[in-house]
């Protein structure tokens, strides 16, 4: 996946420092460009060999076939809202947030795992998870604002810092842990590459008031998730006691019948 860059000429060299933590990250594109030339001009040597005909074999047909997916784009699993940008408002010396809302819009289970070029300054929550189909979460990113130097202004501080959001297909039921992404590696898709966005907090803008509500929204479900399940039936005092509201009910109803047996008597 091609990530477009303000300094793309020495990308290449910057990119390989800071992707540290995952090294295969480096290895897609220019490998399967290559190789993908290559064979496709292994088989048209072939097919001129044999008169025009085509390909003479199944193995030389499955090579096409794989060249074929290489080219391929590779197919999301998740809709991140917003797509592109991770908005912070601009606070040096502060800790800020922002929010990044994850669904998925597969038809699997699908793992989720944030990574950052700045681990020292910033952190997710939740930093990964599993979301069922159809399912959403809103995972609120922390950032340590440094003070500028040399008096450079928000906007040139938008390409140092990204995050990368990676997504990979699991079975129903799998407990999420962070080594599932380096145990099979080869089927973890890069889903976005996210850049850091300052934004004025005293200026009323539509992403300033959408990463409100978005944080609002946020905070709400974690204090959902604080609060006691609901009672699910009758309280259990003790080993098989059980407090029952008709059992109530019929020992008043006894209750008031010894009384007006007594009293007619």
């Amino acid at each position: 996946m091609a990530i477009a860059d303000h300094s793309s000429h020495r990308s290449g060299h910057y990119d390989g420092k800071l992707w540290r933590l995952c090294p295969f990250w480096q290895s897609g594109t220019a490998s399967s460009s290559s190789s993908s030339t290559q064979n496709l001009q292994t088989n048209s040597q072939h097919s001129q060999q044999n008169g025009g005909v085509g390909l003479s074999s199944g193995s030389s047909a499955n090579s096409v076939s794989s060249v074929a997916r290489s080219l391929l784009p590779a197919r999301r699993r998740l809709r991140l809202d917003p797509a592109n940008n991770l908005y912070f408002p601009y606070e040096p010396g502060k800790q800020v947030r922002s929010a990044v809302r994850i669904k998925n819009s597969s038809k699997s289970h699908v793992a989720f795992k944030f990574q950052t070029t700045a681990p020292k300054s910033c952190y997710m929550r939740p930093p990964g998870g599993i979301l069922a189909p159809g399912e959403s979460i809103i995972a609120t990113v922390f950032k340590f604002v440094e003070h500028p130097e040399n008096n450079e202004k928000p906007t040139e501080q938008k390409s140092k810092v990204k995050f990368k959001i990676m997504s990979l297909k699991v079975k129903q039921g799998t407990d999420y842990v962070p080594e599932l992404f380096d145990e099979q590696k080869d089927q973890v898709t890069v889903e976005r590459i996210l850049r850091v966005v300052f934004l004025d907090p005293e200026r009323s803008t539509s992403a300033l008031e959408k990463l409100k509500r978005q944080l609002a929204e946020a905070e709400a479900a974690i204090e959902a998730r604080k609060k006691p399940p609901a009672d699910p039936g009758p309280r259990v005092v003790g080993e098989g006691l059980v407090i029952d509201e008709w059992k109530e009910r019929r020992e008043k109803y006894l209750a008031r019948q010894q009384v007006e047996a007594v009293d007619s008597v």
